[in-house]
């Protein structure tokens, strides 16, 4: 009677474990924030999915999408949520992370020349070079705002969006020297 219980019980904590880790794998898909082009004023968005109501549905069936949060609420917060459709047809396109890595992968930094490469999300975040010739990360930008920005701006390792940062809040301990060639 005691192995019987222990088989049972092995057999339901592999389950849970096979659900939990479909449900999380499920979550990781659906949650970040996405930018769509809201079918109303047919400007950028920023949305944020319920990942944690996708990940459910999705493990039961066919996943059923809801917004958590849009940068046009609480005005339009009764909104008909069209912009769903854009998701559903390219997940993974709309992804702010994504878009980054994307608009980051083929470029250089304007100060050292680095090159960027695959972008990894735990590392550093990267900067930008604006207009105002004023380097920001990328988590400065509102994300409906990102792709205007990304259209204007000029991409910037970490290391020198520091020294940047830097320069411009103590420029009196900053000395420039000239560069020395090496014969």
């Amino acid at each position: 009677m005691t192995t019987g219980l222990v088989i049972v019980a092995i057999l339901a904590v592999g389950l849970f474990s096979l659900l939990g880790g479909l449900l999380v794998s499920r979550y990781r898909r659906y949650r970040g924030e996405r930018i769509i082009v809201c079918p109303e004023t047919e400007k950028p968005a920023a949305v944020e999915l319920d990942a944690v109501h996708a990940a459910l549905t999705d493990t039961l069936g066919k996943a059923d999408l809801h917004l958590k949060s849009c940068s046009r609420w609480p005005e339009r917060q009764d909104c008909g949520q069209e912009c769903l459709r854009q998701i559903e047809v390219a997940p993974e396109d709309c992804l702010v992370r994504n878009i980054l890595a994307n608009w980051y992968a083929d470029k250089r930094c304007v100060f050292c020349g680095h090159d960027f490469g695959p972008i990894q999300t735990w590392e550093h975040q990267l900067a930008l070079l604006g207009p105002g010739a004023k380097t920001m990360q990328w988590g400065e930008v509102q994300a409906d705002q990102l792709l205007d920005v990304l259209a204007t701006s000029k991409p910037v390792c970490w290391n020198c969006h520091i020294a940047e940062s830097f320069r411009r809040q103590h420029p009196e301990l900053v000395v420039d020297r000239p560069t020395r060639k090496v014969s």
